[in-house]
């Protein structure tokens, strides 16, 4: 079965989101953590100090990318085929 454009980009798309969804609590400090400094009066002291979004963006980014590929290599080298999964797993076809 091959490979087309939209299914890649669509594997692409879950992988990451969910990938971005992992990183996104790395490297946040709460205002409670950093003693409450540059805090707005009435503001949850849970609530995040710093985002850093575009660095997560970019580190989300390159993270999939290596997994992607790493997998469609696997796909084409027939490790991901589904009648050899199907036999690792014991399931009939």
């Amino acid at each position: 079965m091959a490979a087309t454009i939209t299914g890649l980009l669509a594997i692409y798309f879950v992988l990451w989101w969910i990938v971005f969804f992992v990183t996104l609590p790395f490297g946040v400090r709460t205002h409670a953590e950093s003693g409450g400094e540059g805090a707005v009066p009435g503001t949850d002291p849970g609530a995040p100090v710093a985002t850093l979004l575009a660095r997560k963006v970019l580190w989300t980014t390159l993270i999939s990318a290596v997994i992607f590929a790493i997998a469609l290599y696997a796909y084409h080298a027939g490790w991901l085929a589904i009648d050899r999964l199907a036999r690792l797993m014991h399931v009939p076809l």
